[in-house]
């Protein structure tokens, strides 16, 4: 492969476009096993060691200048070429999810019960991101194009909020365009938005006691956060309807004949606009705070998660676009069909969607069920976004069918078709300086004088172990 690209590139025979496609090809097997290494090792986030460590040494033997420990995180990582505007960064993940190990297979079969697994697919976002990154330098080379081209290895995007850091830190100031994308059941490119998001844990402390021969001594941290929880099921009553308020209970008390001096919750509450969010965020603080009053125990709040709602770029979704329909989609082989079919019989209901060998490319907008800190990017420097058909339609991510797609030959397709769809539009913004300059007035128009604002405190530092408490 590698000598026959050589010589077409020699003969002027490849457009820019066909060439960077040919080089990606070259890759794709290399950094489709990658994927799979990944994916047979799952980390959680802060704690991608072994996924962060292969990506870099990749980049590393591919030319790249590799700096790690970025942002105060031991996996986040920059890897660079060339010089001088523009800009322009591909993001990568690649932290795994807790609880959801899962083997490639049609049927709910974890590797290890209780362990992390790849259900969110970041081992092919972050596979795809390296394998377009590579073949974009390559090109960069043989057709002398202006510019730096950078891979940006963001940890702990399930909660941790690396980007966050990574912003605070100043990674993405001199940054002129971000190019992201992320698994999911279809190839599309639109101006869809995301969830913002606001968590955290909620903690109650009171008086312990025995619980038959002394109740009234007792003062109960659960009865607190209980309480708490209870004021914020009335509350859902009383939000705007796309609000999405979840929880879990961390630690509910030791024994039942012990009245609990500790409770905990893990608390999210998400909402298409950050100011909205906010709003009711105020609300939510109210039942926790109702909730120490009413049990006369004392709260405190640990801040946890706090994403931007994604602002859409008009000019990068056109280029996007462009790059998704020249990249195509894919088809199944009969032996991925039956794997398909197996696992969409899992689902519980009919599938219309369409398949991977079809790309949608629209304007339409709205907001997505997720939220990420891709969001928080978005509001600092202009990024377009799209999804590829990495899950057997029907699927959706933090689910074991999502785990499984992801080890997959089904996920490694889905993957090149991200990467030929990443390096086709890097390719054309190194060709054409005027489109990044168009992506910054599209930035300032969808801005409207607002600006970035997170509750994660500039001078704070990662939650490195937020993942495994």
């Amino acid at each position: 492969m590698h000598s026959i690209l050589v010589f077409l590139l020699a003969a002027g025979s490849l457009s820019a476009a066909d060439s960077v496609l040919t080089r990606v090809a070259a890759h794709a097997d290399r950094f489709g096993a990658i994927s799979r290494q990944i994916w047979e090792t799952p980390e959680l986030g802060f704690h991608e060691t072994k996924s962060s460590a292969l990506l870099q040494q990749e980049l590393r033997a591919n030319g790249f200048d590799v700096k790690s420990g970025m942002a105060g995180m031991p996996t986040a990582f920059t890897a660079s070429f060339g010089s001088g505007k523009p800009v322009i960064v591909i993001m990568g993940e690649f932290d795994a999810l807790p609880g959801l190990s899962q083997k490639d297979a049609p049927e709910q079969s974890p590797v290890l019960p209780g362990a992390p697994g790849h259900a969110c697919g970041h081992n092919l976002l972050g596979s795809a991101s390296a394998l377009a990154a590579v073949a974009v330098k390559e090109e960069m080379q043989a057709h002398g194009l202006k510019g730096t081209i950078r891979y940006y290895g963001t940890p702990a995007e399930e909660g941790g909020g690396g980007k966050i850091y990574m912003i605070h830190a100043g990674l993405f100031r001199d940054v002129d365009a971000v190019l992201a994308w992320h698994p999911s059941d279809a190839n599309d490119v639109n101006l869809h938005s995301s969830l913002a998001n606001n968590g955290g844990k909620f903690r109650f402390y009171g008086v312990a006691s025995h619980a038959a021969a002394a109740p009234e001594r007792g003062r109960s941290a659960l009865d607190g956060l209980m309480i708490m929880l209870n004021a914020v099921e009335f509350l859902r009553e009383h939000v705007p309807q796309e609000t999405r308020i979840h929880y879990i209970i961390t630690n509910g008390g030791s024994a039942p004949n012990i009245v609990p001096a500790f409770a905990e919750a893990n608390l999210v509450a998400r909402n298409p606009d950050a100011q909205v969010l906010n709003g009711i965020w105020e609300r939510v603080m109210k039942c926790a705070q109702a909730g120490a009053l009413a049990s006369e125990t004392r709260m405190e709040f640990e801040q946890g998660t706090n994403y931007a709602n994604v602002l859409p770029n008009d000019a990068l979704s056109e280029v996007l676009g462009r790059a998704m329909q020249k990249a195509g989609g894919y088809e199944f082989t009969p032996e991925e069909h039956r794997f398909a079919e197996g696992i969409q019989k899992t689902l519980g209901a009919p599938v219309h969607k369409q398949g991977p060998e079809k790309v949608q490319v629209d304007k339409s907008e709205g907001s997505g069920p997720a939220s990420t800190d891709a969001g928080d990017v978005s509001w600092v420097v202009p990024m377009g976004q799209f999804t590829a058909a990495t899950f057997v339609p029907g699927v959706g991510a933090h689910t074991w069918q999502a785990a499984a797609c992801a080890g997959s030959s089904i996920g490694r397709k889905g993957m090149v078709v991200a990467a030929r769809t990443l390096a086709l539009a890097a390719v054309e913004l190194f060709e054409n300086p005027a489109e990044v300059q168009t992506a910054g007035k599209a930035f300032q128009v969808r801005l409207a004088g607002r600006h970035w604002t997170t509750r994660i405190p500039a001078d704070g530092n990662p939650p490195l172990d937020y993942a495994v408490k």
